[in-house]
C-alpha cells in the first residue's frame, strides 16, 4: 500500500469521501499526504457525514446543523445531572460514610475530566455524526468503533424504557400503590412525548434539554445553598448542624457484605481494609453517575459552529459538573449521618433522596414535593436523551458502513427517521417495569448488563485519544492551531485509560469476597465486556480488519469543507451576537 493510499472502516485500501484534494489547512501543510485524493462532494463533512463506503448519496439526505451554543451547553451539563445525584447519592453515603463519599467523587470527577477535556479536542477537530465511534473506527480499528457503537447504542436503548419505569415509581411519592393511575398509565404518559419530540427532530430535542437542564441546574444550586444554610442553623430549627455527622457516627463507613448464605444479615468488613472496600466501592458507583457526560459528542453532526461551541462546553462543564456532584456530596454528606436507615429505604422517589431526608429533619414544608418534581424532570429528561444519543449513534454506525444503509435516510427536517423509530421502540419495554416481580427481576437485569458500557465507552475514547495524540507526533502535525487542547498530554489520557480499566476490572469485587460467590452477580458486572469483546474481535474477523499504524491514521478527511463552513459562521455569528447573548452562552 502506497503511503498516501487511506484505509477505509472496513479494512479496504480507498480514500474517504469527504477528503478535500491536495489544499490542507495550514497546520496540516508539509506533510507526506501530499499525493493525489479522491475530491468528494463537499456537503459531506458539513452536515456531519464521512462515509466509507461510497459516494454520499443526496436522496438519503442529511442531519442538519441545528443545535446552537446555548442548547450545546446545558445537553454537556444536563446529561450527568440526574437521580444519580438526587437520590443515588444517598446509597454511596450509607455505603461509605461522608468523607469516603466525598473523595470518592472528587477523584472520579478528575478521572471523568480526563476523558471530557480528549473527547473535546477530537470534537472540535472533527465535529461528525458518531463522533467517538467515528474516532475509534479512524484513529485506531474499525472493530472498535463497531463495538464501540453497538454497544453504546444498545445501553441506550434500554436505559430509554428504564427511565419511564423510574419516572413512574417517582410518582408514587404522591400517588401511592398506584391508587389513581395504574404504573402503566404513568409510563404512556412518559413515553409519548418523549417519541414525539425526537420525532420532530433536532431542534426540538435540544430546546427541552435546553429547559430540563436549566431546572436541574437551578435546583441543585438550590439545594447547595439550602443546605449550607442548614449547616449554619439558618432552618426553621436554629440547630447549627456544622460537622457533627463527621464525628459521630464518623468520617469512614466499613463496607456491608450480604453473604449468600445470609443475604438479610449482612456483615461488616473490620478495620482499614473494610473502610477502603466501603470507599473502592462507591469509587466505582459514582462512575456510573456521572455516566452521560460523553453525550454531548453525539450531538457533533447537528450543532452549529462547532468549532466554536465545543470548546466552550468542555471548558466549562468540568467545574460545574465539579461543582455539582463534589458540592452536592458535600452538603448532603454534612446534613445526613450515614446510619439513616431511610437512604437505603428503596423507594425510589424523594423519601430517599438525602437532600429531602436533610429537609424533613429540619421541617421544611413543601421543599420535598419540589425536589420529587425535579427527580420526576431528570427522569424524564434522561429518557429523552436516551432516544436522541441512540438513534444518533445507529445513524453513525449506518455512515461508517457498520449497519445497514437503510438507516442513513433522513427527512426534510434532518431525522434520520428509521434510527428513531428503531430505537423508540424500545420504549414500550418500559411496561415490562409493570410486570410481575420476575418480569421486573429480568428488566432490572438487562439494565444492569448495560451499566457498564458507559465506562467502556470512556476507556474506548482515551484509547482513540492517544492513538490521535500519538499519530500526530508520528506525522509531525503540530496541535498548536487546534480548535482546543486537552491540557496535560499524554499523561492525563493515561491517567483516566487506568483509572477506567481499574474500574472494568474491579467492578464486581464483592462477589469474590468470601462467602457472596454469585453467578448472576458476576455475570451482571463483567458480561458487558464479554459482549464488548465478542463484538471486537466478531468484526475484526470477518472483516479482516488491522489497528490502523500511527503513519496512516488519516488526519485531513473532511477538514476543509468544515473549515470553510467554520470561518463562514464564525464571521456570520460575530455579526448577529450581542453582548447579552455572549453572557448568556458564558452562563448557560
Amino acid at each position: 500500500m502506497a503511503k498516501d493510499d487511506i484505509k477505509n472502516y472496513n479494512g479496504d485500501v480507498t480514500t474517504y469521501v469527504g477528503a478535500p484534494e491536495g489544499n490542507y489547512p495550514p497546520q496540516f501543510e508539509g506533510t507526506h499526504h501530499d499525493g493525489d485524493v479522491e475530491k468528494a462532494d463537499a456537503i459531506g463533512a458539513r452536515d456531519g457525514r464521512i462515509l466509507v463506503d461510497g459516494a454520499i448519496d443526496e436522496n438519503d439526505g442529511a442531519v442538519h446543523r441545528v443545535l446552537k451554543a446555548r442548547h450545546m451547553a446545558m445537553i454537556a451539563i444536563g446529561g450527568a445531572i440526574g437521580t444519580g445525584l438526587f437520590v443515588g447519592s444517598g446509597e454511596s453515603l450509607a455505603t461509605a460514610g461522608p468523607v469516603g463519599v466525598w473523595l470518592g467523587y472528587i477523584l472520579m470527577s478528575t478521572i471523568v475530566y480526563s476523558m471530557a477535556v480528549a473527547l473535546g479536542e477530537m470534537a472540535a477537530l472533527f465535529p461528525v455524526a458518531g463522533a467517538f465511534t467515528h474516532y475509534g473506527a479512524r484513529f485506531v480499528d474499525p472493530a472498535l468503533g463497531f463495538a464501540q457503537g453497538i454497544n453504546y447504542w444498545y445501553s441506550y436503548a434500554i436505559t430509554l424504557p428504564t427511565e419511564l419505569s423510574a419516572a413512574a415509581i417517582v410518582i408514587t411519592y404522591w400517588d401511592e400503590g398506584f391508587k389513581h393511575v395504574p404504573a402503566a398509565g404513568y409510563v404512556t404518559i412518559m413515553l409519548v412525548p418523549v417519541w414525539l419530540i425526537n420525532l420532530w427532530g433536532a431542534r426540538a430535542y435540544g430546546e427541552a434539554e435546553f429547559w430540563f437542564s436549566t431546572i436541574k441546574v437551578i435546583t441543585i444550586i438550590g439545594l447547595i445553598i439550602l443546605g449550607i444554610v442548614l449547616m449554619c442553623g439558618g432552618g426553621p430549627t436554629h440547630d447549627p448542624i456544622g460537622f457533627r455527622y463527621w464525628r459521630n457516627p464518623g468520617p469512614f463507613n466499613n463496607i456491608a457484605i450480604e453473604t449468600v448464605t445470609q443475604p438479610n444479615n449482612p456483615g461488616f468488613i473490620p478495620g482499614n481494609w473494610g473502610k477502603f472496600l466501603a470507599f473502592w466501592n462507591v469509587f466505582v458507583q459514582a462512575a456510573f453517575s456521572f455516566i452521560g457526560t460523553e453525550i454531548i459528542a453525539t450531538t457533533l453532526g447537528e450543532a452549529q459552529n462547532p468549532r466554536r461551541t465545543v470548546p466552550r462546553a468542555i471548558k466549562t462543564v468540568f467545574f460545574r459538573l465539579a461543582l455539582f456532584y463534589v458540592g452536592g456530596i458535600f452538603v448532603i454528606s454534612v446534613l445526613v449521618p450515614y446510619t439513616d436507615p431511610r437512604l437505603l429505604s428503596g423507594d425510589g422517589n424523594a423519601k430517599a433522596s438525602p437532600f429531602v431526608i436533610a429537609i424533613v429533619n429540619a421541617k421544611i414544608k413543601v421543599l420535598p414535593s419540589i425536589v420529587n418534581a425535579v427527580l420526576l424532570i431528570s427522569a424524564w429528561s434522561a429518557g429523552n436523551s436516551d432516544l436522541y444519543a441512540a438513534s444518533r449513534t445507529l445513524y453513525a454506525l449506518s455512515l461508517q458502513g457498520q449497519f445497514p444503509k437503510v438507516f442513513r435516510k433522513c427527512t426534510k427536517r434532518g431525522l434520520p427517521i428509521w434510527c428513531v423509530a428503531l430505537t423508540g421502540a424500545f420504549g414500550g419495554l418500559g411496561y415490562m417495569g409493570t410486570g410481575g416481580t420476575s418480569v421486573v427481576t429480568a428488566f432490572n437485569w438487562l439494565y444492569n448488563l448495560s451499566a457498564t458500557t458507559g465506562v467502556i465507552t470512556w476507556w474506548a475514547i482515551l484509547v482513540s485519544y492517544l492513538r490521535f495524540y500519538y499519530g500526530l507526533r508520528k506525522q509531525g502535525y503540530s496541535r498548536e492551531a487546534f480548535p482546543y487542547r486537552a491540557p496535560l498530554q499524554p499523561w492525563l489520557s493515561w491517567y483516566g485509560v487506568v483509572f477506567f480499566a481499574l474500574i472494568l476490572i474491579f467492578n464486581g469485587f464483592t462477589v469474590f469476597l468470601k462467602g457472596n460467590w454469585s453467578v448472576s452477580n458476576f455475570f451482571a458486572a463483567y458480561v458487558t465486556l464479554m459482549i464488548f469483546a465478542v463484538c471486537y474481535f466478531g468484526w475484526k474477523v470477518v472483516k479482516r480488519t488491522k489497528i490502523v499504524p500511527l503513519e496512516d491514521i488519516d488526519f485531513t478527511t473532511g477538514r476543509r469543507e468544515i473549515d470553510e463552513m467554520e470561518e463562514r459562521d464564525a464571521e456570520q455569528f460575530a455579526q448577529q451576537e450581542k453582548w447579552w447573548q455572549k453572557l448568556g452562552a458564558y452562563v448557560f
